[in-house]
């Protein structure tokens, strides 16, 4: 069972991030201000929900929320100031789009880089532990597999439509085939030796 809230007595925006091991395409980060008294028993760790779970559960988040923003990192700036800065980026720019300002910032994870003054912790497996931070984990990965979704339009090859660009043996395989694009992430490994 997920808690609420990690201090009853400040308003608290849960953050996470999705795409941070992917091979192209953004990061993107969410944050999510919960009411006191939010309630839905489906909401978990968005990577322990189908993707049906996950478009059910974000229209409710965003619905019954006080606030959330989203933040996107494209792969030029990770290739430029690496992925774990562009992961504090991202909820960074998630942060900035909040129209009440929180005054705890709960990030999935063990690192971060602080945000304007506003106390924070840091919690490992955050998104399966407190509710703001799963909301968050699954705005994010609604965010960003829609977006990967389009430029699969632009880019069919690669199936990001199914693999969403993570290092799966078919996105290797079609990098290999057919080189890589603009939207990969030229810093990563984008081959390695695929066993059959």
């Amino acid at each position: 069972m997920l808690q609420l809230f990690y201090t009853k007595n400040k308003i608290e925006a849960g953050c996470d991030e999705a795409g941070r091991g992917c091979l192209a395409g953004p990061v993107v980060a969410a944050a999510v201000i919960l009411p006191k008294k939010f309630k839905n028993e489906m909401l978990n760790d968005s990577k322990k929900l189908t993707e049906k779970e996950r478009n059910i559960l974000r229209p409710l988040i965003i619905e019954k929320c006080i606030s959330y923003g989203v933040g996107i990192v494209w792969q030029n700036e990770i290739d430029e100031i690496n992925i774990l800065n562009a992961s504090f980026l991202a909820m960074h720019r998630a942060i900035n789009q909040l129209n009440k300002k929180p005054e705890l910032l709960l990030i999935d994870g063990n690192r971060f880089n602080a945000y304007n003054g506003i106390e924070h912790v840091c919690i490992i497996k955050g998104d399966s532990k407190i509710m703001s931070i799963a909301a968050a984990s699954v705005i994010a990965k609604t965010e960003r597999d829609k977006i990967m979704e389009d430029l699969h339009t632009k880019y069919p090859k690669y199936n990001w439509q199914k693999n969403k660009a993570y290092p799966t043996k078919e996105h290797r395989r079609a990098i290999e085939k057919y080189g890589d694009c603009e939207y990969h992430r030229k810093t990563f490994r984008l081959l390695v030796e695929i066993k059959i």
